[in-house]
């Protein structure tokens, strides 16, 4: 009864004031659906589990991964031989633990669930912040949700075809005695595969977030410019932060994206600061 005595309370009037405890109170439901949503796509997920570890996790360890294949073909094609090709490795994985495969299943799969309901997730975050924005801001901000997932799903896209099979080639490969045989635990290798996928996801949102502030009025394309060197510190800690190993290679592998984004970022900061003042001064 409960349940339904709040909808009907927020069906009834949904533009009147809120108590901080009616806040609380719908922010908990925003959440508590959020949850079940990545719930049901872990049970989907789970459910598949030995396909998706065989077909989709370890298919980045092998030399006929798709985006292998093409960047060795892009490399012949550009006149640079075999320099874009992936050398051959030999992953094999060691769980040296009872419950090791067992609570990565579970990892895997609700990792799995939230990338699926993601959509759904910010779709709801929306809702509870919606009503705090004004008829104008709103104008500002519309197709957030559909950007927000596209973003969200090319950096797990970029870090999954071409992150991944970059970190396991040059791990595999790299060598300081032939007497050391590389071979991680699964367990090991999913955390690696997890900071490559959903963490660039995330950090794909750079660009999309400087809009929705430029056009607020809170971001400058001038103030992105006057503290760009400030800017590249904190991307290189947040990749850093990303790939667990904190080896050259890998920072630059992320940074290098990360940074294009903050550059596209001060390209749309200052296409709508531009636009702004053109209003203003019409407007004047």
């Amino acid at each position: 009864m409960a349940l339904l005595d709040f909808f009907s309370k927020r069906n009834k009037d949904p533009k009147a004031e809120m108590s901080f405890i009616d806040h609380l109170e719908d922010l908990r439901w925003h959440v508590i659906r959020s949850v079940i949503a990545v719930l049901i796509g872990a049970v989907l997920v789970f459910s598949f589990i030995r396909e998706i570890v065989t077909n989709i996790v370890f298919a980045p360890t092998r030399g006929d991964f798709i985006s292998a294949k093409w960047l060795c073909s892009l490399g012949h094609n550009i006149g640079i031989g075999d320099t874009l090709c992936f050398a051959d490795v030999n992953a094999k994985f060691l769980e040296n633990t009872m419950t090791g495969q067992f609570i990565s299943s579970f990892t895997l799969a609700f990792v799995g669930g939230f990338i699926v309901a993601f959509p759904y997730i910010f779709w709801e975050f929306w809702r509870f912040v919606k009503p705090a924005l004004s008829e104008k801001e709103l104008k500002k901000t519309r197709g957030v949700i559909f950007w927000v997932s596209i973003l969200f799903f090319t950096g797990v896209l970029f870090g999954y075809f071409i992150l991944t099979p970059f970190m396991v080639n040059f791990y595999f490969n790299y060598k300081l005695s032939e007497q050391i045989t590389v071979m991680p635990s699964f367990s090991d290798y999913l955390e690696n595969l997890i900071y490559t996928t959903v963490g660039i996801g995330v950090l794909f949102q750079m660009p999309l977030l400087v809009m929705v502030l430029a056009k607020i009025g809170i971001v400058k394309a001038s103030f992105l410019r006057k503290y760009r060197r400030h800017a590249f510190v904190i991307i290189l800690i947040a990749a850093a932060i990303i790939t667990p190993s904190t080896d050259p290679f890998s920072l630059t592998i992320v940074t290098i994206p990360l940074y294009g984004l903050f550059e596209a970022s001060i390209i749309i900061a200052s296409r709508i600061n531009k636009r702004q003042e053109k209003e203003m001064k019409e407007w004047s």
